[in-house]
Formats: structure tokens, sequence, C-alpha cells
């Protein structure tokens, strides 16, 4: 069937490397000469006509051609020799670096990762795009010997892939332009076995667990996915790997707070990665008050001034997928449990008062997002958003980020005696927050 796919100019790299991911290495594309988004009408019409048009009737008049086709090693062959200089060299040119030295995965290497989980080598845990490929256990287990991984990590990475695979999270979304970037967040026994930093410095390279396990995850959406720069992946200004961040269990047991684990669906006692992509954050230093009243409504302010183009997941064809993460510092935690609030009274309040005027939301979505969907009246008089949007006809009553106040996400971790918080900028649908069990092998000792 002749087919003709528009692609703009920033995007023919991407088209030529997904078409190959989606078995279509031949899919004829016209280009669209620079951005429509910033052209004039004029300008577009002029080289849609000039440019495009022509494009099109070739790619339905003429046979295309045979097109790209790859080959790629099997799982186990052995694709060099070599010392650790020329290895790393051979994998810088055939992009399976993230640009930093990696490990040799040499079999004996990728054994020892095997030896800590039960599953077969060659066990599929789903199929990732854009490329197709099928993300194995023995996969899993080559990338996290390159990252700098300790074998016994291997049964978070095992986790982190499955939460990957998962369809609710996402995967396609890994390289779109507004380059968010996956933060884990770690709860369970297995932060203290296995020495995970939940203090002072978290979310700093440094620390051998946290470090790693974040440059996994980049690495692996490279290697297996196929997010490969200037091709398949299209960030703007992108983010680079986040280093893990495991929670302060600890004080949330002293405080009778739930772990992120428990909100996923697991209970306290369970070991858990729970992943989700945010375009961006900020600190928010020095957070006064000694009370729930007093510490509130800083957080709140820093809630909406992070939270812009986000509010497109709130409303229209994502509705509801919108969920902003705040990171507490103990001493924050436990001043407002003290406070006698509980999580749950947290995200209350900041579904409250983390709130725009309703001019000012719809204005976000209609001129700086350029979304079709962004009268809040007509949304609600067709049913597709709650009332809460639409309480009056005042364009200043003030609507909130999120659909509900379960959509907020709050956990505990950083230095134990700094007043700091850390808000985090979701990217709604293009990286829905996912929580997957760590299943042990049955010989874990630690």
């Amino acid at each position: 069937m002749p087919s003709s796919s528009l692609v703009s100019q920033g995007f023919l790299k991407l088209a030529e490397a997904s078409s190959i991911g989606l078995g279509l290495p031949s899919m004829p594309v016209a280009l669209v000469p620079g951005h429509p988004g910033a052209q004039s009408a004029a300008m577009l019409r002029r080289n849609i006509l000039e440019v495009t048009a022509a494009e099109v009737i070739k790619n339905l008049t003429e046979a295309s051609g045979t097109g790209l086709h790859t080959s790629e090693p099997l799982a186990q062959d052995v694709v060099f020799k070599g010392g650790f200089d020329a290895v790393n060299q051979y994998f810088l040119t055939n992009e399976w670096s993230d640009g930093l030295p990696v490990v040799p995965p040499t079999k004996a290497k990728v054994q020892e990762f095997l030896n800590y989980t039960d599953r077969a080598a060659s066990d599929v845990l789903g199929v990732l795009l854009p490329d197709n490929r099928a993300a194995t256990v023995w996969s899993i287990a080559v990338n996290g010997v390159m990252t700098g991984c300790r074998p016994e990590y291997m049964p978070i990475l095992v986790a982190l892939v499955q939460a990957m695979a998962d369809p609710a999270y996402g995967v396609e979304h890994s390289g779109n332009t507004p380059g968010g970037e996956t933060l884990i967040i770690l709860n369970g026994p297995i932060v203290q076995q296995l020495g995970f930093n939940y203090k002072e410095n978290v979310l700093r390279d440094g620390f051998q667990p946290n470090t790693s396990v974040g440059r996994f995850w980049r690495l692996y959406l490279r290697n297996v996915a196929g997010f490969l720069l200037h091709k398949n992946d299209k960030a703007t200004f992108g983010n680079t790997w986040r280093v893990v961040a495991a929670e302060n269990e600890e004080v949330l047991k002293a405080i009778g707070w739930s772990p992120t684990s428990v909100e996923m669906g697991f209970s306290a006692t369970d070991n858990t990665v729970t992943i989700a992509r945010y375009t961006g954050g900020n600190v928010i230093a020095s957070v006064s008050g000694s009370t729930p009243e007093e510490i509130m409504p800083i957080l709140a302010d820093a809630v909406v001034r992070q939270t812009s183009w986000q509010i497109t997941f709130t409303v229209g064809g994502a509705y509801g997928t919108l969920r902003p993460l705040v990171l507490l510092s103990p001493i924050l935690a436990e001043a407002i449990a003290q406070g006698g609030w509980s999580k749950q009274d947290v995200k209350q309040y900041l579904f409250e008062h983390a709130r725009l005027p309703a001019w000012k939301f719809e204005h976000m979505l209609r001129v700086w997002a350029d979304k079709p969907i962004w009268n809040l009246t007509e949304e609600y008089a067709a049913g597709r958003i709650p009332k809460v949007f639409c309480e009056s006809d005042d364009p200043n009553r003030l609507v909130p980020l999120i659909t509900c106040a379960d959509d907020f996400m709050i956990a505990v971790t950083g230095d134990p005696l700094r007043t700091n918080a850390y808000v985090f900028a979701h990217n709604g649908r293009l990286g829905y927050p996912v929580g997957k069990r760590i299943n042990l092998p049955k010989n874990w000792s630690f």
C-alpha cells in the first residue's frame, strides 16, 4: 500500500531510526521544512506546496527502495577481544556506551550477576520500544556489568526492567522533546542491606549503589530500548540519568507515615522500586517553621511555581495523569507529623492550596502549551473534568493543579538535619509512576 509520512525537519533521523525498529525500514517520508509551530501560515503553506507536496507525490507514485537493514549479534556472542581501552573505544564506536568508561561485560562477569537471580538468562521481561527489542535477563546482566553495578544489585535491575516494560509507564516516550528523566525510588530492607544512601547527599553521585543503578537505567534505555542521541532521543534540553533516591524508612516508621511502596500497592516490608519521569525539579531551601501551618504554605507555593505546561496532563486527552513529587527532608516530615498531620493531610493541603487562577490555568493551556483543550467550563459541561475546576464563572477562582489529592506523591529522604524539600515536575502519561516488587533469589544472604 503506497504511503507517505509527513516528518518535520528536526525529526528526520528519528523517523529513520523508528521505522527500522518498527520493522518498516523503507517507510517513505516527506519533509516538512523547519518547525510548523514556528512558521506563519503563509510560510508553512509555501513550504508544503514547494517541498512537501512533491515528495508526497513521489512517495505515492514510485516504488520505494529496499531501505536499511540492520543485523545484531546474538545474545551470547563475543563481539570483541582486546584490552580495556580498546573495548571502550569499540563500544563508543558502536553507540553501546553512554560516553563514560564501561566495565567490559565478559561472560564470567555476566555470570556473576546471573547468580543473583532465579530467572533463566533467556527469560524475556517484555519488548521495548522504539526498537522492539526483547528485554532479557541476560541483557540486564550485561548492562549491569557495564555500568559498574555489583552482582548483588541484580534483583533490583530485574525489577527496574519489569517496570520499564510496563505499558502504564510508557517507555516509548523516553526520548520526547521536554527531556524528562526517570527517578527511581527504592524501598524496603534492601536499602540498608546493600548500603544505599538515604541521608546527606541524596541524589548526589558518589555512592556506588545509588550511582551505578541510576546509570544502568539510562544505558539500558540506550542499548535495549534503542534511545540514541540525535536519533530516537529528541530531548531539546536533556536531563542526565538520576541517582537512585532511597527513602528513610526509619523516620517514616517513627512518625507513622507509610513509605512510597505502600502507596504503590505493596506492603511496608516489601523491597520495591518505583519509577516516574520528571522534566525537572528545584530545591526549596531553608523551609522555615516548626508547625504544619507554617511549613505547608511554603511547600504549596513551591509546587505551583514548579508546575507549568505539565497541567496539560491534568485535563484533556491525558486526563488525570499529572503526579508531582515532593521530597521532604526528615526534619520537615517530623515537624509536620508532630503537628498531628498524616501524609494524607499533606496531600490534601497541597490539593486545596497549590492552585492557580482559572484564567491563568487556561492561558497556560491555550497559549503556552498551544493545546486545543483549554476551556475549563466547556470541559466540565461535557463531563470530562470534575466540578472542582468549575465551581463558579469567576476567572479568578482558584483551581487545582491535579484532579485529586492522591495524585500528589510524597517521599522522605535526604539530610536528616536540613529543613529542605525538593519538588519534581512530572511528565504525566509520558512516564507515569509504576512500582514493582524486587524478587530476591533463594540464596539471598544479606
